[in-house]
């Protein structure tokens, strides 16, 4: 997350699969159930070729592909044209394969997009697969949209903040403690400032309106976007509070400057802002920690997103594997996800690349091969779950806003805008598309 916290990704932030068949089991009987029984032709024999789309590091990207050709060893006649790529760049290229109605057959979705694609009718209604035994009606419920299940969830996700145990330490600073408040966050950022080298940070400088959100909705005042987008709530004192320490910290170079921040890349190992020695701390998710881990071995801890009154983060199902409306192979995508999701050789190929699986016993076959990578992942969902608040994604038709609220901070970071102009700017867009979306 270039500081998208939830991504689960991220960012926030990031796509998920699977499902059961008799007892979970493998066999002859269980393959025949997930066989695919659709190539488009009406021939459960003719092969198929699924196009699948996923975002994510390498490490996702290799293990994806691996699990792809495990599923063609069981089943001969239906092979995977993959394409993957980084965060972003997923997220900008999918609206136009949406537009242009060449969604490939089975495609990553977040928390943070899938009601908007949902709600363009370009995802399949997935309520037909069976996934009793697997995931609790309770989770299934909460994730529909209109009463349909438009994405099958591969993991139990949650989102912290990862930092530089092995530094921190060196340095002599207090490590961050599960449910510190943001005032202790605050008081941390301050106290390390003393004993970091000069063009060393304790914290990032923070410029996504979910990184605030974070902050708003600890303190009791709710999420920004309410009532499936129909309704704006972005508080003004708390907002100035916020951009105002901030302010004071680019000041006192608690934070990076503003260059420095829009030359941040996640996950690589020259940019990213914790791998690349910069900055001590940084949001991070479960599924999105390990890769952390590879760069910096031995080195990161975790600890949840920092506590208010009403608790802080979130721990829920983030990442899905969804089908395209437009797909000429529904049920073998269908099958593919049931597969993934239920099967436990699916689960020991992929493993924790997307998070803690949703399907308990797979993760009861990975636990005792956990590499330390996975083990993180697993103490940042049990450290962040009983103090977690639910996951509030933007709503359909708010992507614009989002983006445009990252440029008004970014503004406000170079020093071109003030922090009052900038509320007033992105508090006007968004009552406007509350307005716009609660008169269709």
């Amino acid at each position: 997350m270039k500081q998208r916290w939830y991504k689960g990704l991220t960012l926030i932030m990031l796509a998920g699969l699977l499902a059961l068949t008799a007892c979970g089991s493998g066999g002859a009987n269980n393959e025949d159930q997930n066989a695919p029984n659709d190539s488009g032709n009406g021939d459960s024999n003719a092969a198929v070729k699924l196009k699948i789309m996923w975002q994510g590091p390498d490490t996702r990207h290799q293990a994806m592909l691996k699990t792809q050709e495990v599923y063609t060893s069981k089943h001969p006649s239906v092979t995977f044209s993959p394409e993957y790529m980084a965060w972003d760049d997923y997220w900008k290229k999918l609206p136009t394969l949406a537009a242009s109605h060449s969604l490939p057959d089975v495609l990553h979705m977040d928390g943070a997009y899938i009601h908007e694609y949902a709600t363009r009718g370009t995802l399949e209604d997935l309520s037909d697969i069976d996934l009793s035994g697997v995931i609790d009606d309770k989770t299934l419920e909460n994730l529909k949209i209109d009463g349909k299940l438009y994405g099958i969830p591969i993991s139990r996700n949650a989102q912290g903040v990862a930092f530089n145990k092995e530094a921190l330490e060196a340095a002599g600073i207090e490590l961050p403690k599960k449910d510190w408040t943001w005032d202790e966050y605050f008081d941390f950022a301050r106290n390390a400032r003393a004993k970091l080298p000069e063009g060393v940070y304790p914290i990032n400088d923070s410029n996504t309106w979910d990184h605030y959100q974070y902050y708003q909705t600890a303190h009791g005042k709710g999420p920004i976007i309410q009532d499936a987008g129909k309704k704006f709530n972005l508080d003004k004192e708390l907002f100035m509070k916020f951009y105002g320490i901030h302010e004071e910290f680019r000041k006192n170079k608690i934070v990076p400057p503003a260059d420095m921040v829009s030359s941040f890349k996640e996950n690589d190992p020259q940019a990213d802002p914790m791998a690349s020695g910069k900055v001590m701390t940084r949001g991070a998710s479960v599924g999105s920690v390990g890769a952390l881990e590879l760069l910096m071995p031995g080195k990161v801890d975790v600890v949840n997103v920092p506590v208010g009154p009403e608790g802080g983060g979130w721990a829920q199902p983030t990442i899905f594997l969804s089908v395209s409306t437009d797909s000429k192979h529904k049920d073998a995508a269908k099958a593919f996800i049931k597969w993934f999701v239920t099967e436990k050789e699916a689960g020991e190929t992929y493993g924790l690349n997307f998070g803690i699986p949703i399907y308990d016993e797979i993760y009861a076959a990975l636990e005792p091969n956990l590499a330390p990578k996975d083990k993180l992942g697993k103490k940042m969902y049990d450290t962040a779950k009983d103090k977690a608040l639910p996951f509030y994604p933007a709503a359909a038709g708010w992507t614009e806003w989002v983006d445009s609220y990252k440029k008004t901070i970014d503004a406000v970071m170079f020093g071109q805008k003030s922090i009052e102009d900038a509320y007033n700017e992105i508090s006007k867009s968004g009552n406007a598309i509350a307005e716009k979306q609660s008169a269709k």
